[in-house]
C-alpha cells in the first residue's frame, strides 16, 4: 500500500506541477476526440439564424462503413483476441477463468455502456463528465449524425456508439491480467460497474470530448466552443486512439488491483510458465490485425488520415517486436515467442496515441523505443514496484502508453514529419510549439494517473468490504476454472 500512495503522489506532482499554456489558444483537433451530435448552445448563440436554413447533413456511407468495420475489428480485439493471449499467458487450471473474465465484461460493459455510458461520455456537460440525456440511447435514431474531423463531414452517431463502446469493453478487460489466478470472479465484476463509471466514463470525456469542428466558425465561436470541451482537450492534450483513456487508465487500474490482490500463492516457489503460447501468439496476431479498426478507425472517417494511423500501427508494431526480440536475444542468449509476441503489444500501444499524428519516422523511433522500454518495465520497473503484476500488464500498458503519449507531443511536429495541429478558426495547421506541446502531454498523463489511481484504490478497498477480493488459498491452487465455474479448459 505504502508503495501505492508513494507511486501515485510521485507522479502527480510531477504532472501537475507543470504550468498550464502561457496563452490562450483555440482547441486543437485530437483524432477521436468525441463528435457530439450537438453544437453547444454557446457556439449556436454567436449568430442569428440565416434567413433559409441549410440542408441537414448527412452521413458517407464509405465512412459509416469504415467505422462500423473498425468498431468489429475492436471486439474482434477482445474476443477472442485479448482472451486468447490472456489465457495462454496463465496456467492450465486457469485458462478457462481467464476466458470468462474477458467474455463476461465485454457483455457487461456493452450493456453498462449503452444504459449510461455513452451518455455520460459524450454530451455536453462539464469539464469532466456529461448529462445523462441520452440514457438507453434515448434519442439516438438511425437519423443522428455526429461530427467527424472535417467541417461538413458526418457519420452515424449509432455508429459512433458502438465504436467507442468497444473501446470502453476492451479497456476493463486489459484490468484483468494484472491479478489473473487469484480474484474472485463477483469481486471483478462489481469492481469494473465502479471503475467503469467513475474513471472510464470521466476519463473518455475529459479527452475525447468536444463540439464538432463545425462549432469553429470563427475566433468568438471556437473560444465558446473550445469552453464546452473536456478538461484535457481544453489543455491541448492528444491522444489519437487511447494511449491516457485506455492503456494508462487500464495499466494503473491493474497495478492499483496487483497490490491490493496480493501475490500469487507459491510465487517464486512453483512454476507460473505460460500454459500456451501458441494461443498467446494466435491472441497476440489477433490484437495486431483487429488494432487496425482500433487506431484507423479513430480517424472516424475513410480518409488519408486513417490510412496514415494504419501504415504506422503496421509499422510501429513490426519495429518493438524486431527491438524487443533482439534486446532479449542479447540479454538472455535466445530470442522467445513471449517476448516477440509482447513485443508487438508494446508496439501496438505505444503508437497508439501517436498513430494519426506522427509521419512513418515518428512510428518507427516509437516502435524502436517501446521494444526496449517495455522489456524494462516488466523486468527492472516490475522488481522495483514489488508487485505480481500477473500478465505485466502495467509493464506493457501502462510503460508503452505513458512512453507513446509522451512522445507524440514530439513527433507531431511538421518538422519531423507530424501533421502538427489543426486550427478550426483559421482552417489550416497552427503554428507548433513543442514544449507546449509536450506539456500539454504530461497533463494527460498525470491526471489519468491520479484519477485511475484513487478510482482503483477506492473501488477495491469498497469490494474487498463487502465481497472480499481474493479466493480462498485452497481454491487458488485447485485453480480457478474447477473451483470458480465448474469446468475445465481441457479434459486430458
Amino acid at each position: 500500500m505504502k508503495r501505492v500512495f508513494a507511486l501515485l503522489a510521485l507522479v502527480g506532482a510531477v504532472a501537475f506541477g507543470a504550468p498550464a499554456w502561457a496563452e490562450e489558444k483555440a482547441a486543437p483537433a485530437t483524432p477521436v476526440a468525441a463528435a457530439s451530435a450537438e453544437a453547444p448552445a454557446a457556439a449556436a448563440a454567436t449568430e442569428a439564424a440565416p434567413a433559409e436554413a441549410a440542408p441537414a447533413l448527412v452521413a458517407n456511407k464509405g465512412d459509416n462503413a469504415w467505422v462500423m468495420m473498425s468498431a468489429a475489428l475492436v471486439i474482434l480485439m477482445s474476443i477472442p483476441g485479448l482472451a486468447l493471449f490472456y489465457g495462454g499467458l496463465v496456467r492450465s487450471k486457469n485458462m478457462l477463468s481467464v476466458l470468462m473474465q474477458v467474455f463476461v465484461i465485454f457483455s457487461l460493459i456493452t450493456i453498462l455502456w449503452v444504459v449510461y455510458g455513452y451518455s455520460a461520455a459524450f454530451t455536453e456537460g462539464n469539464q469532466f463528465v456529461g448529462v445523462l440525456d441520452k440514457l438507453f440511447l434515448k434519442g439516438v435514431t438511425p437519423e443522428s449524425v455526429g461530427a467527424t474531423f472535417s467541417k461538413g463531414v458526418v457519420i452515424s452517431e449509432l455508429a459512433f456508439v458502438i465504436f467507442q463502446g468497444a473501446f470502453a469493453a476492451i479497456t476493463c478487460g486489459l484490468i484483468v491480467g494484472s491479478f489473473a489466478e487469484r480474484a474472485k470472479f463477483s469481486a471483478i465484476l462489481v469492481f469494473m460497474v465502479l471503475w467503469f463509471t467513475f474513471s472510464y466514463i470521466p476519463m473518455a470525456h475529459m479527452v475525447w470530448y468536444w463540439a464538432g469542428p463545425d462549432a469553429y466558425t470563427d475566433a468568438a465561436a471556437g473560444e465558446a466552443a473550445g469552453l464546452t470541451a473536456g478538461f484535457l482537450f481544453q489543455k491541448g492534450a492528444l491522444d489519437f486512439a487511447g494511449g491516457t483513456v485506455v492503456h494508462i487508465n487500464a495499466a494503473v487500474a491493474g497495478l492499483v488491483g496487483a497490490f491490493m490482490v496480493g501475490k500469487r500463492t507459491g510465487l517464486g516457489n512453483v512454476s507460473m510458465a505460460p500454459h500456451s503460447l501458441t494461443f498467446t501468439m494466435i491472441g497476440a496476431s489477433l490484437l495486431w490485425f483487429g488494432w487496425f479498426g482500433f487506431n484507423a478507425g479513430s480517424a472516424l472517417e475513410a480518409s488519408g488520415g486513417a490510412a496514415l494511423a494504419m501504415v504506422n500501427t503496421w509499422l510501429a508494431t513490426a519495429c518493438a517486436t524486431m527491438s524487443w526480440m533482439f534486446a532479449e536475444w542479447i540479454i538472455k542468449g535466445k530470442p522467445s515467442m513471449l517476448g516477440a509476441a509482447s513485443g508487438a503489444v508494446a508496439g501496438l500501444v505505444a503508437i497508439t496515441p501517436a498513430a494519426g499524428f506522427v509521419g512513418v519516422m515518428g512510428a518507427i523511433v516509437i516502435g524502436l523505443l517501446a521494444g526496449i522500454v517495455c522489456l524494462w518495465g516488466v523486468n527492472g520497473l516490475k522488481k522495483m514496484l514489488g508487485a505480481d503484476d500477473s500478465l505485466d500488464v502495467f509493464g506493457v500498458h501502462g510503460v508503452g502508453g505513458i512512453l507513446g503519449a509522451i512522445l507524440t507531443g514530439v513527433f507531431v511536429d511538421p518538422a519531423l514529419g507530424g501533421t502538427g495541429v489543426y486550427d478550426y478558426v483559421a482552417n489550416k495547421v497552427g503554428d507548433f510549439d513543442m514544449t507546449a506541446q509536450v506539456i500539454s502531454q504530461l497533463w494527460g498523463v498525470g491526471t489519468v494517473i491520479v484519477w485511475s489511481g484513487v478510482v482503483s484504490l477506492v473501488a477495491y478497498k469498497l469490494v474487498d468490504i463487502v465481497i472480499g477480493l481474493r479466493v480462498p488459498e485452497e481454491e487458488e491452487r485447485e485453480g480457478l476454472d474447477l473451483t470458480s465455474h465448474g469446468e475445465t479448459a481441457y479434459h486430458h
